[in-house]
This record gives C-alpha cells, sequence and structure tokens, in this order.
C-alpha cells in the first residue's frame, strides 16, 4: 500500500486537469488511476480518426443503453473514452460553454460560486484561442481553440447563407455574448492533431515527480474508516491494490463511473445497494438519478454538386486526404465532422435557444459494421443537419447491476420521455426542412434522403425520430450538486454529502445539463473543483 495526499479516479476531462492543479505547486503527491491506456494512437490524435474510435474497445467503454421506448426500443451505443483523456480522446472537439442562464441556474439552485460570472474567469484561463482574446475569449490558456472559418467545405457557407434566410442570424462566436445564430464551430485542435485534456493538461503534470499515473487501473471501491474516504481499492495486472489517500479521494470517473463507483463503495440508494449485497455506507437515493443527456438526429440530402464523399469515399480519395494530412497536418482529416452549426428557438415564445445544430458536408446513410462511418460515407454526393434538444426534461438513471466492479452499469436513458421533449423535436424537425428549402441549399439538393419527402405529417415525423434519434453523448448529473443532502449528492465545493474526505469533480456534479456540447464545461469544472480543493488544504 502507498499514501498519497490525493488519490485521483479517472484522467478524463476533469481528472487531467485536477491532476495538472494539484501537483503544479510541488506541495501535494497525486495518485492518478485511470482504468484505460495511452492516448498515444494514431487513430486518437487525428481529429477525424475518431470515427475509428467509436467501436474500438482498446480506447472505448462501449456502453449499451437499456432498450428505450422513447427510442422506439433500441438499445443506444454509448461510446465513453477509456483512455487518457477519457472522452475529450474520442470526442468531435466542439468547443461550446453554454449559456450565461445555464450557470446562473445552477447558482440560483444554491450552488454559490457557479454563476456564469463566477466561471468565465476559469473559461478564459483555460484556454487558447486561435481566434483573438476579446471579453469573452482567454489567451495563453493550455486548450488550443481552433478557428476553422477559413478551412470549411464551401457547402457549410451556403448551409449558413440559407439559415439565415430562414430567420437566423450570423454568429461569429457561440461562446460570446450570445449563443443564438449560426456560423463556425470552434474546435479543440492544434497544428493539426486532437488537442485533448491529457495533452492539454496531463502532459505537462506528468513530468513533475509528485504524480504517478497508473494505468490500466479499475478502480473497485473507495476505502472508509469512520465515515471518512481514505483510499481506493483497485484491479491492475490482475491483481487487487490498495492506495491510500492522507487528504482526499476524488472521483473523476464520469457521468456513468463515478455514481457506479460511489454505488460499489456503499453510497447511495439503501434498495439498490441491498439487492447486491453491498452495506450501506452513506444513504443517498439520489446517486445515479437525474440523468440528463442531449439527444440528436441528422436529416441527410442527396447533393448536386460534389461534398467530402467524393473525396473520403474512394480509395485515391483517402489517399489523398492522407497524404496532406501527413505532410501537412491539414485537410478534412484535420478537422471535426461538425463544421458548421447554431442554435435556434423552435418558438419565438423561447427566452432563449433551445436547439442545436450541426452542418455536415458528407452523408452516412449506409452503415459499416465495427466503426462509425466518417472515413467512409455514402457513394453519392450527400450532406446533412443534425440537431440536438439543449435542455431536455427527460430524466433517466445510471445503476449498478452487479457488485462486481468489472461489470457495465444499468444504464436507463428515458430519451423523449415527457410531452415537453417530443414537441420540441417535433418543431426543431421541421426546421430543418425550412433551413433546406432556402434558395442558397435547395439550389445543390437533388433529394431528401432522410427522412424522406413521403414523411410528413407529425406522427410520422415523430416515429422518425423515435427510431432514428440517440444520444449525442452529454450524459450529465447522476451526481448532481446541491447544498441540500435531501436532494443532491455532492454540496457546491463538490464534497459527497454525509462522508468526509470525498469529493467527485466531473460532469456527472452539474444540477442541469448546459446548453451545447459538455467537454469544455467538464474541464472548467476540473479547474473550478481543483481551486476549491487548494483552498480547503490551505
Amino acid at each position: 500500500m502507498r499514501d498519497f495526499d490525493f488519490v485521483v479516479v479517472g484522467a478524463g476531462s476533469a481528472g487531467c486537469v485536477l491532476a495538472e492543479r494539484l501537483t503544479a505547486s510541488g506541495r501535494f503527491s497525486v495518485l492518478l488511476l485511470e482504468a484505460g491506456g495511452t492516448d498515444r494512437r494514431f487513430f486518437v490524435q487525428m481529429p477525424l480518426g475518431y470515427g475509428k474510435t467509436f467501436f474500438d474497445p482498446k480506447v472505448n467503454w462501449n456502453f449499451r443503453a437499456e432498450p428505450d421506448p422513447g427510442l422506439a426500443g433500441n438499445a443506444d451505443h454509448w461510446p465513453r473514452g477509456k483512455l487518457l483523456g477519457g472522452s475529450s480522446s474520442i470526442n468531435a472537439m466542439v468547443w461550446i460553454r453554454g449559456q450565461r442562464a445555464d450557470y446562473d441556474a445552477w447558482a440560483a439552485a444554491g450552488n454559490a460560486g457557479w454563476g456564469y460570472d463566477d466561471l468565465l474567469p476559469f473559461f478564459k484561463a483555460v484556454e487558447h484561442n486561435e481566434a483573438g482574446a476579446d471579453d469573452w475569449r482567454g489567451r495563453g490558456g493550455p486548450v488550443h481553440v481552433s478557428d476553422m472559418a477559413a478551412h470549411v467545405h464551401p457547402l457549410t457557407r451556403l448551409y449558413l447563407e440559407a439559415a439565415r434566410s430562414a430567420g437566423l442570424p450570423f454568429n461569429p462566436d457561440f461562446n460570446g455574448a450570445t449563443q443564438e445564430g449560426v456560423g463556425i464551430y470552434q474546435i479543440t485542435t492544434k497544428d493539426g492533431r486532437r488537442m485533448s485534456a491529457a495533452r492539454a493538461f496531463l502532459r505537462t503534470a506528468m513530468k513533475r515527480p509528485n504524480l504517478t499515473v497508473e494505468t490500466g487501473a479499475h478502480a473497485a471501491r473507495i476505502l472508509f474508516e469512520g465515515g471518512r474516504a481514505v483510499g481506493v481499492e483497485y484491479l491492475r495486472g490482475g491483481a487487487r491494490r490498495t492506495a491510500r489517500a492522507r487528504r482526499e479521494v476524488i472521483l473523476s470517473a464520469g457521468s456513468i463511473g463515478s455514481p457506479q463507483l460511489l454505488e460499489l463503495s456503499g453510497i447511495g440508494d439503501p434498495a439498490v445497494l441491498g439487492a447486491h449485497g453491498i452495506a450501506v455506507v452513506q444513504a443517498n437515493p439520489h446517486v445515479g438519478d437525474h440523468l440528463q443527456d442531449h439527444q440528436g438526429i441528422n436529416y441527410t440530402w442527396k447533393a448536386k454538386v460534389p461534398t467530402l464523399n467524393q473525396l473520403l469515399r474512394p480509395w485515391w480519395g483517402k489517399a489523398l486526404a492522407g497524404s496532406r494530412y501527413l505532410a501537412l497536418r491539414s485537410g478534412p482529416l484535420s478537422m471535426s465532422m461538425n463544421q458548421g452549426g447554431g442554435f435556434f428557438r423552435t418558438d419565438p415564445g423561447c427566452d432563449r435557444p433551445n436547439m442545436q445544430l450541426y452542418f455536415q458536408a458528407f452523408s452516412t446513410v449506409l452503415p459499416r459494421a465495427g466503426e462509425r462511418p466518417i472515413l467512409s460515407p455514402d457513394p453519392w454526393p450527400g450532406f446533412s443537419i443534425g440537431l440536438s434538444n439543449c435542455r431536455p426534461t427527460s430524466r433517466g438513471a445510471i445503476h449498478i447491476r452487479s457488485a462486481d466492479p468489472l461489470a457495465a452499469p444499468r444504464i436507463v436513458a428515458n430519451a423523449f420521455s415527457t410531452d415537453h421533449d417530443v414537441a420540441e423535436m417535433l418543431a426543431a424537425v421541421k426546421f430543418l426542412r425550412v433551413v433546406a428549402a432556402q434558395p442558397a441549399l435547395a439550389k445543390v439538393i437533388a433529394e431528401e434522403i432522410l427522412p424522406g419527402p413521403a414523411c410528413v405529417e407529425d406522427a410520422a415525423l415523430i416515429d422518425d425520430f423515435r427510431r432514428r434519434s440517440g444520444t449525442v453523448y452529454h450524459p450529465v448529473s447522476t451526481c448532481r450538486m446541491g447544498p441540500d443532502p435531501a436532494t443532491a449528492v455532492v454540496d457546491p465545493r463538490l464534497r459527497v454529502h454525509g462522508v468526509s474526505g470525498l469529493r467527485v469533480i466531473d460532469a456527472s456534479v452539474f444540477p442541469a445539463v448546459i446548453s451545447g456540447n459538455t467537454n469544455a464545461a467538464a474541464i472548467v469544472t476540473g479547474a473550478k473543483g481543483a481551486a476549491m480543493v487548494l483552498e480547503d488544504a490551505g
């Protein structure tokens, strides 16, 4: 058994930040446990290579949700990063903070210090925005945020023109004064390579003697003495090992792993724990509950003009794109599939945008087994416009299905389980056709492929999005933050209610889902959490 000041479980978006911040002064020793392995893999580092990691068990947990009535009985695939950098090493790299009102609602719910004005300095401090510094953007931080405006496919410009004709303003910065409108996404890359949390934070920290990183280390349970967390038992190399924490144990295993580890350790709903023979350390029925996630769908059109399909489908196109990437770190392989995007309101009565848009200058209607077909698009020219809901009201849950720490937990998404979410999505998919009907796009469209022109009645549109929608990989709130232990898992300083020496610092603590991609907020949660840990350490 070895002793450290802090034991951090999970080297994902928040965990990498914690490892860097807690070791920076040299005062504290930190053990970072990661169940996966290295992120030094070609298809991890190549931005568009995440199509190859979508099902790869070497870097992906490949979770499967329960069959969901809201998704026409489909059992949705839930990829989560199983490597250094966590899901920041396999995601689509879109850098979105969310809306001011998201965070102000967190603070208004009793979470002091978590309002937008509280978090803005953290957002600015973690980023180096290629577009330059201003009142909202940061410069000099470790996360390089690329401005892709000069590099997008020409069809992206037609999408922006069509969306503006449909009534949406142009927005040069979704992370600026307002989120509403359409524009080009900023992405987390640098010099044509993915800027994961591991690259941004962990590489620097790993050079320090006071940080120990163990990969292939699967946390099994938290060790307690008299109501205080004092260490972690974990599996590595076929053996059970233990590490003691003199100051704190910090869970950064994500919205699936963190509630799972709490329950395995005796913190959770007594009924859930008892069903698996786990003794109760601290009763809290909210562990694993309140799951929120964005649901998304694509509409796809066949085009009259070339799209990225014609470059990325044939062998010679792959060779050309690959050669350009290897030689210059540029071209489509150096970018995300989501080049353009935006945020809009499905009803003028909405007080703020409630839907997110994604434009992709290629199409993947024809599936290919074993990978997300980003690198093998359709044989004909096509493009897609996708969307996802920003603040769904449906709630799910994640709970252990076994006392075995290697057994995947049970994920119940409950997608589209409220009338609100169904009505909102129905209005949203209708708007996609409004955009496509504008002259800028209509002139290059040959036909609608999915869902197809025959799908027009409300019942048919609802049936279609139930069958074809799925997670956009933003699960949050399964260890949600709040001042009252009767309604939350952690307090506003991210300490687990009812025990000492234990915090959860990752996206699972979000009181509610934010409006947009969650990686930036997860990183900032790591930075804010690290500041709190250091303040309390004195």
